[in-house]
This record gives structure tokens, sequence and C-alpha cells, in this order.
């Protein structure tokens, strides 16, 4: 695993071994950044079911001003906060240690509005609509925000999530990549 482009181009990121967690393959990540480049600079993005932060730290490497990674899993915490400082962008991130599914209230606190999220849930859980409703409920979205979703093709998702609207879908084998703009 390794971060595909930009300033951090090459750079190796740490995996995470031993447990049930699926990081984005690079080449599913080139394909996402294919389409959101014109959005990534200077993007205050929100990593959320972050793992190893491959998607966030993509995004500092393309030239986003921040991310906010959260993720709840300890082991995931660990190679994240390695991957950061390997990647030396402590300055420009965030970890969040919480628990997604029990709100995002606690964003509030960061005084941010999120131009890019990125929602990578463990797959066939039904974690990916809960938690387009508490994004939209969070008030931390920016008028205009992508958030893009990794999920299984066994989970379905509506054209249309309270205030976010999906713009474009894509299968890479056997995930199914969804990215909403976020509208009023």
């Amino acid at each position: 695993m390794r971060v595909i482009a930009g300033t951090l181009k090459g750079r190796k990121l740490h995996p995470l071994r031993g447990l049930r967690i699926r990081p984005t393959t690079d080449y599913l990540r080139e394909s996402i950044f294919n389409i959101l480049a014109p959005f990534a600079e200077g993007a205050v993005v929100l990593d959320l079911f972050a793992g190893t932060g491959s998607l966030g730290i993509e995004a500092l490497s393309r030239g986003a001003a921040s991310t906010d990674f959260v993720d709840n899993h300890p082991q995931a915490i660990k190679i994240l906060v390695r991957n950061i400082c390997t990647c030396l962008l402590q300055e420009q991130s965030t970890i969040l240690k919480r628990d997604i599914l029990h709100g995002l209230g606690f964003l509030k606190a960061t005084s941010r509005a999120f131009d890019l999220v990125f929602v990578d849930p463990p797959y066939d859980k039904a974690f990916v609509k809960r938690t387009l409703h508490l994004l939209d409920d969070c008030g931390c979205i920016a008028q205009g925000a992508r958030v893009v979703i990794e999920h299984s093709l066994r989970e379905t998702l509506p054209q249309n999530v309270a205030r976010l609207e999906r713009t474009n879908e894509r299968q890479h084998g056997k995930s199914l990549v969804s990215f909403y703009e976020f509208v009023l």
C-alpha cells in the first residue's frame, strides 16, 4: 500500500494485519482521486472509518489543507498514527477516536466545515445509510461538499439521502464507490 500521487507519491503506508479490515486498494484510490482531482486542492477533509488513513493521507498528498481521521478501533488508531508520522503530516492531521455510529456531534467542536468526506465502513453491516444521515444532521458539511462512500455491491444506496444527492457510482470488483454532493 502506497501513496499514489502528489507530494508524498510512492510513500509506503503501514497496513493493518490480522484484522478483518479491508483497506482501500491503490488501484481503487487512484480511480477515486481521478474523479476527485478538482476537489482535493485546499479541501478540509473528513475520513470516517479511517482505518490506515490511506484516503485522507492521499488527499493531503494531493493538496488538501487538513484531514480529520475518525476511527474507534485501537489497532487502527495505532497504525493511523504511525502512517501520519511516517508521512510527516502531524500538523495537518487530527485523529479522533470515536464511535461514528453514536453520532457526529463531536465534530461541531472542530469548528470546521468539511469539503470532502470519505466513508469506508465495514461491509455488509448496514452502516452506510445511517452514517449518511448522521453526516446530514451534524451541521459540519460545507455546501457543495463531496461525500465518497466505498461499500459492498450488496448494499444499494438511494439516489438521495436527506440533503445528499448521488452524482456518480463506479463498480470496482466487489466494491461500489458512490459519490454524493451536499446540497441545500
